[in-house]
């Protein structure tokens, strides 16, 4: 199991990587890191560290232990190395960082866990899934590719869409399935909105305050209680 963690960098980050264009997602976009040592935090760090001078950008990290929400899920970020075109990957698709640190494997579970999730709530199906090589043909995600004929991207999508299907109720069994449980139980998330109430009160900006409301319904939706209007 892992945590969610909303931790966006600012808009002012250097070399344009968050460039706060809104983006309507139609699809989700899979990577790996290509650094065999770094954990989800140290990918957060590395977008605002001060040597770092690339573009590039996502908008959440995994690994074996946390998931990171690093740009709004609908704002752009630059991921998919095809341009800004209107129909670009960058322009219309989530970019999701898969790590290759530690327990690699249970890293890969989180992974899955976290796409049927965010499939899930938008009533997509795996059909949605991308990865970066579809885009602008890098070998990315590079774990999956193993074998020159992308089997482990056909497994890695089998088992998104195994747990999308069970959670559903779908699949080969008796259509009962089992309810999933909130990652944060509902007293701990209206703490936590408890403060982002108290900012929220202390703003003046438009945007922020609508994003002090998104972040607090992010949390209510994964404690499992109803989103509340602006």
């Amino acid at each position: 199991m892992y945590t969610y963690v909303v931790d966006h960098i600012p808009r002012s980050t250097k070399n344009n990587r968050r460039p706060g264009l809104a983006m309507n997602a139609t699809t989700i976009t899979i990577h790996n890191t290509a650094n065999p040592s770094s954990t989800a935090r140290n990918e957060r760090n590395w977008l605002t560290n001060t040597s770092n001078n690339a573009t590039a950008s996502f908008h959440i990290v995994i690994d074996q232990r946390e998931a990171i929400e690093c740009i709004p899920l609908n704002e752009v970020a630059w991921h998919a190395g095809d341009g800004s075109g209107a129909g670009s990957g960058n322009r219309t698709s989530i970019g999701i960082e898969i790590t290759e640190s530690g327990n690699y494997p249970a890293t890969l579970d989180n992974a899955s866990t976290l796409v049927a999730s965010m499939l899930r709530e938008r009533g997509w199906g795996t059909e949605r899934l991308r990865r970066h090589y579809d885009w602008s043909g890098k070998n990315c995600p590079r774990l999956m590719n193993t074998d020159g004929e992308w089997g482990g991207w056909e497994s890695f999508v089998t088992a998104v869409r195994t747990k999308l299907n069970a959670n559903a109720g779908g699949g080969d069994g008796d259509g009962g399935g089992e309810e999933e449980e909130p990652m944060l139980t509902p007293q701990d998330a209206n703490k936590i909105i408890r403060f982002l109430s108290a900012a929220y009160m202390t703003v003046e900006s438009e945007e922020a305050r609508k994003e002090f409301n998104r972040l607090a319904n992010e949390l209510r939706r994964v404690s499992g209680q109803d989103p509340q209007p602006g």
